[in-house]
């Protein structure tokens, strides 16, 4: 059995080979186990032994995540003595899904997220600190804690928000690792500075960020990153890209250009519209079967995340695909006076304005059926001056400019964390 390590410095056509070996393993799994698999391959006259290759796939339909709501319990494979965990998803494109892990499903998580800190350069001396939800059924935290495990590496669980707290255990622990959500930085510095603790000489030195892009296709820090860089340029800041539904994760390495495809846990197909293939460069949707899962394996799950994928071999001599940073989730996809957007365009237009505080993006369709956007600013300034300059700068950026409300700062900063939600809500989809 080859080591994740050795496997990932194969050739791309090596590890195609591993991995349709993989591959015929999970069909023949999820024939026999799987309630949804093993009808949709009745329904769909599919004989599993006779895809061989990943390109054999397409020969199977996606599963989409209305399959997962409506479906659920019947993607569960085993018995239910079997299952140690349950975790769901965030729901952010519909009701939230839960998925069920065995103990083997739970070794296989610790893999993922263990390699996610090799990856980055962490080693045993570390001590990272969660500033992740570890609660809520919520399968990311759960991933960081296993995963720190299997490393070696130290751990506490600090949890999200009140920036006291976190530089209170970093100057008390000596935390040398953050896994966090991005923006929150930019919460840790401000608090830092108005307190006079001197950031940049504290002991954290790297941080593993998910929920939020921090690149651009060209692996350049996009605004947000640019924004923690210049504020703190000694934290060396890497991209983490998780679902619930794959049951693991892409992880930037010390190169930082892109974030690196783990094998020997998923096959990864990019998907157009019509759910063929799209090229190398050309943006396509994550579609994940996984390997190894027991509990609640999917096959072809697209995940709605559209990115660009890139295949030549990296600097740190993995050989595996890599990922960019995710250009739009495939459901939030706006279509306003012409121009197709995705929320993360606006996102990085509004995260560039000093004196927008915070903001919520909401969509709705108009009385004739088309897209609007209206974006609720949180700012000390809210002049027509303000709106103006905020509307100039989104058509010099985008061609277009929305609706610009002004509100109460502390009113937004509710409604971006609803009291049952896991991760800061900044769009709201209305259509």
């Amino acid at each position: 059995m080859l080591d994740s390590d050795t496997l990932q410095k194969l050739s791309l056509p090596e590890i195609k080979l591993f991995q349709e070996k993989k591959m015929a393993e999970i069909l023949a799994y999820v024939e026999a186990c799987s309630p949804y698999y093993k009808e949709l391959f009745i329904r769909e006259k599919i004989n599993v032994s006779h895809i061989k290759t990943i390109e054999d796939l397409q020969h199977i339909p996606v599963t989409t995540k209305q399959d997962l709501q409506v479906r659920n319990m019947d993607f569960l494979c085993v018995p239910g003595e079997q299952l140690l965990d349950y975790v769901t998803t965030s729901g952010t494109l519909g009701e939230p899904v839960t998925f069920a892990l065995t103990k083997n499903d739970l070794e296989r998580l610790s893999l993922s997220e263990s390699l996610s800190y090799q990856y980055c350069g962490c080693t045993q001396d570390d001590i990272i600190q969660l500033m992740v939800t570890n609660d809520r059924a919520f399968m990311a935290g759960l991933a960081c804690l296993l995963g720190s495990f299997k490393f070696g590496s130290g751990i506490i669980r600090v949890g999200n928000g009140i920036p006291e707290l976190q530089w209170n255990t970093i100057k008390k622990i000596h935390s040398t690792v953050l896994n966090c959500v991005p923006s929150f930085i930019l919460k840790l510095i401000e608090f830092a500075e108005a307190h006079g603790i001197d950031y940049r000489k504290s002991s954290v030195n790297k941080a593993i960020c998910v929920g939020e892009s921090l690149r651009n296709n060209d692996h350049t820090l996009n605004v947000l990153g640019e924004k923690i860089q210049s504020l703190w340029p000694e934290l060396k800041l890497y991209t983490n890209y998780a679902s619930t539904e794959m049951q693991s994760s892409f992880n930037e390495c010390e190169a930082q250009c892109g974030a690196h495809h783990k094998p020997n846990l998923t096959i990864v197909e990019f998907l157009d519209d019509n759910n063929k293939p799209v090229a190398e460069g050309e943006p396509g949707e994550i579609t994940v079967t996984t390997l190894g899962v027991e509990g609640m394996p999917l096959v072809r799950f697209k995940t709605g995340d559209i990115c660009l994928h890139f295949e030549e071999p990296c600097a740190c001599g993995r050989n595996s695909f890599r990922i960019g940073p995710i250009i739009g989730r495939k459901g939030q996809m706006i279509k306003y006076k012409g121009t197709t957007l995705y929320p993360a365009a606006l996102y990085d237009i509004l995260d560039n304005i000093p004196a927008v505080e915070n903001y919520i993006v909401e969509v709705y369709t108009s009385t004739i059926g088309t897209d609007n956007i209206c974006i609720r600013v949180g700012s000390r300034n809210n002049s027509e001056l303000f709106v103006k300059q905020i509307k100039d700068l989104f058509r010099s950026k985008i061609r277009v400019a929305p609706e610009i409300l002004f509100e109460p700062i502390e009113l937004i900063a509710r409604k971006q964390m609803p009291p049952l939600s896991r991760k800061l809500v900044k769009f709201y989809d209305y259509r």
